[in-house]
């Protein structure tokens, strides 16, 4: 049981597929589009349940709870050796010099 006012992320789907604009690639046709979004749980619930939450900017939004205290979890990839080099040349064009720092 997740308690009232923990924070927390539901999913709702904005639009079915059949429902979509028919300008889009198909591939993007045949999926819903699905909202994320994260607030205050306004009622106790279990975790795959439909809820209610308040979120930061007051809005209430309803939607399927997904989890409770979400964090961020994009990074920018994996290190790229390239880009180290890409670096040195850049400094050393703007900067003059050759760079290793």
């Amino acid at each position: 049981m997740i308690e009232k006012n923990s924070w927390v992320q539901i999913q709702k789907i904005v639009l079915e597929p059949q429902d979509r604009a028919t300008h889009l690639p198909e591939e993007t046709k045949k999926v819903p589009l699905i909202m994320w979004v994260k607030g205050r749980l306004q009622q106790s619930a279990e975790l795959g349940s439909l809820v209610q939450i308040k979120t930061l900017t007051g809005r209430i939004e309803s939607g399927v709870l997904i989890c409770k205290n979400p964090s961020y979890l994009h990074t920018y990839g994996t290190f790229i050796p390239e880009i180290l080099e890409i670096d040195r040349i850049v400094k050393n064009q703007l900067f003059g010099g050759d760079s290793n720092e």
